[in-house]
């Protein structure tokens, strides 16, 4: 992944202002999802604050399969303190509906099993939010917010590439993994999320990831998945159309279309008409 054709600001500078983020924070939780920004937030804070923090992943039906081993190992790994909690967002009929506040509600539930951690621990919640992030419809960081959770990689003003950079220096294997947002975000707004749903879209993804495209969106449109890859992999995925296809209908669709745009990350944000939140809400 390129990351060169940012601004590049001196690596110490980013990561002196990341490490102050953290220490103004104090003890703190890291919301972990096992991405570039969460690894980056994690290792930066148990190296500034030491046993005063703790990675917390979410494991829940909207997980990707193997998302959750993939945080433990990285964890592991990197001797960081960490450990998972269960949430049940679909027990919220305003989650279950998905409206364009959908990922409010997911993050309130969130919120809800971290706080109680926070609480025993006495530790402020954290979540690897970027400044490149306020740029979309993201309702959940307005619900952290409210919570009183930090986002050290904004207060420190760290894009996107900015964090890649870091982590690539320090060796991170994450540092160009692409995005793993949560399967929900597959569906249409208005089309209510259920687990059957999203065990659909897991095992088709997983089915495509098999066929060597890493970073890949199945999108859910009843009996049809709308597969987004990299605009630079359309003509290899194209080649190889009958493979994806049988792929994907063996999961249960019944048509498989690939979107000539590539992928989008938001672009059902887009599709719905819905724009960029302020972090602190309306």
């Amino acid at each position: 992944m390129n990351v060169s054709a940012i601004d590049e600001q001196p690596l110490e500078a980013i990561g002196e202002r990341l490490d102050a983020a953290i220490a103004d924070v104090g003890p703190l939780i890291v919301a972990y999802s096992g991405g570039v920004d969460s690894s980056l937030l994690a290792l930066a804070a148990h190296r500034v604050l030491g046993a005063d923090m703790l990675a917390v992943t979410a494991d829940s039906a909207s997980l990707a399969t193997g998302e959750l081993d993939h945080c433990r190992r990285l964890a592991a790994q990197w001797s960081i303190p960490w450990r998972s909690i269960s949430t049940n967002e679909l027990s919220d009929a305003q989650y279950v509906a998905n409206d364009t506040d959908r990922c409010y509600w997911c993050k309130s539930a969130l919120m809800d099993q971290l706080d109680i951690v926070a609480a025993e621990h006495s530790m402020v919640v954290t979540l690897g939010v970027n400044i490149d992030d306020l740029g979309d419809h993201r309702p959940g960081q307005a619900a952290a917010a409210e919570r009183g959770a930090r986002f050290p990689l904004v207060e420190a003003g760290l894009a996107k590439a900015d964090i890649r950079r870091l982590a690539r220096s320090w060796g991170l294997s994450v540092w160009d993994r692409p995005a793993m947002p949560c399967l929900s975000s597959r569906l249409p707004y208005g089309t209510p999320v259920t687990v059957p749903l999203l065990s659909r879209i897991d095992r088709a993804e997983t089915a495509v990831r098999h066929l060597g495209f890493e970073d890949v969106r199945v999108r859910h449109y009843g009996e049809t998945a709308r597969i987004e890859l990299p605009a630079e992999r359309l003509v290899e995925a194209a080649t190889n159309a009958a493979t994806i296809v049988t792929a994907v209908t063996e999961v249960g669709y019944r048509y498989a279309t690939l979107d000539l745009a590539g992928l989008r990350s938001g672009n059902l944000n887009t599709e719905a008409g819905v724009t960029a939140d302020p972090i602190g809400g309306p």
